[in-house]
């Protein structure tokens, strides 16, 4: 019994008293204050407009939560770009690596490995962003070792949070539009192209549009024919009543000037490859070229009109709904919760090995 009685007391020792004591230690003396800074934020985008009238009057105004950029905010807050940035004047070292910091939870305090990875590691364990999915509201916790130091990372997290997805709108912004404008100056170019081309035609052919000019041409021809006609009309008349009349010859002549004449601008209008009617062809294709990059140049700028809408419209949006807390008070460590945590956890531990160390004592016996 005095041997069972030793064994149990220096289990006993072993697995109660010695934790609860280095317990007490480290939560009465040696465990750093935490101080916790506490922020919320939501992520939103403006809704979408409704398509039709009955949408417009069910649609409320307001915003949308954008889903998405949530993910990617909270994701980027625990980033090492984040930590990057958050350290660039060295905010994140001097708030952990302080002499008044207990060497138990300094970052790095042996001065043996400050690397940027063991930084990220230890910055993952005092950071922590979560997002309820139903309000998609996040929020970020911050914990440091003095008041200060939690309230300035807090906010600073929550600025390059937003600077973060005002990145993301601009870059956004920017693809939307870019390949809309590129689609309005090739559109531009072909406009000014085919412009280019008519205006040579026109120059090289000496004609403007061929189709009223043939029209022209063809009101001349049509009063050269009537006034032939009225020419004829005498010629009859003076040879059937007055032979000798001299005004025969005139008349003569004057018709067969006038039958020149029509034959001319007939020719004009429609003859060889120089006619109107030859220049019309290609004076068509030309025109409709230029009409349908008009029409293309007036879609693409549509286009880009309605890019730069849509741009705007999806714009993103932090909006904090508690700003970062000054902490008065350190909320961690839990001193005589984590005392009686251990000594309970000891107690259960020392029970079930005891259980065991009896067990296996019977079985060998």
């Amino acid at each position: 019994m005095p041997y069972i009685f030793r064994k149990k007391n220096a289990l006993f020792l072993a697995v109660v008293i010695i934790p609860t004591i280095l317990s007490i230690l480290y939560f009465g003396i040696f465990a750093s204050d935490v101080y916790i800074s506490e922020s919320r934020f939501v992520v939103k985008a403006p809704k979408q407009a409704a398509s039709d009238g009955v949408g417009l009057l069910l649609q409320s105004a307001g915003f949308n939560n954008a889903n998405e950029e949530v993910y990617a905010t909270n994701d980027y807050i625990i980033s090492r770009s984040a930590l990057q940035q958050l350290n660039r004047d060295g905010a994140v070292t001097a708030a952990y690596t302080a002499p008044g910091i207990s060497i138990f939870d300094r970052f790095n305090p042996l001065g043996w490995d400050g690397s940027f990875e063991k930084l990220f590691k230890y910055y993952t364990n005092r950071v922590e962003v979560t997002s309820d999915s139903r309000s998609a509201i996040s929020t970020l916790v911050v914990r440091a070792y003095s008041s200060d130091d939690a309230l300035r990372l807090n906010s600073r997290l929550l600025q390059l949070a937003e600077d973060m997805v005002n990145r993301l709108n601009t870059r956004g912004r920017e693809d939307l539009i870019k390949y809309a404008q590129a689609e309005v100056d090739a559109a531009k170019q072909q406009a000014r192209t085919a412009s280019l081309a008519l205006a040579a035609y026109r120059n090289k052919q000496g004609v403007v549009d061929p189709q009223q000019q043939a029209a022209i041409q063809l009101q001349m021809v049509s009063k050269l024919q009537d006034e032939l006609i009225t020419v004829k009309s005498q010629l009859i008349q003076l040879r059937a009543f007055t032979p000798e009349n001299p005004q025969i010859p005139v008349l003569e002549k004057r018709a067969r000037i006038l039958s020149e004449e029509i034959y001319e601008q007939t020719g004009r209008v429609a003859g060889d490859n120089r006619s109107l009617a030859a220049a019309a062809v290609e004076y068509q294709r030309l025109q409709l070229e230029n009409s349908f990059a008009e029409r293309q140049l007036a879609g693409a700028m549509a286009s880009l009109q309605e890019a730069r809408n849509e741009a705007r419209r999806k714009q993103v949006y932090v909006e904090r709904i508690v700003n970062p807390n000054r902490p008065d008070s350190a909320l961690e460590p839990q001193r005589l919760r984590g005392i009686i945590a251990t000594f309970v956890v000891g107690l259960i531990a020392w029970g079930i090995l005891s259980l065991l160390l009896a067990g296996v004592r019977e079985h060998q016996s």
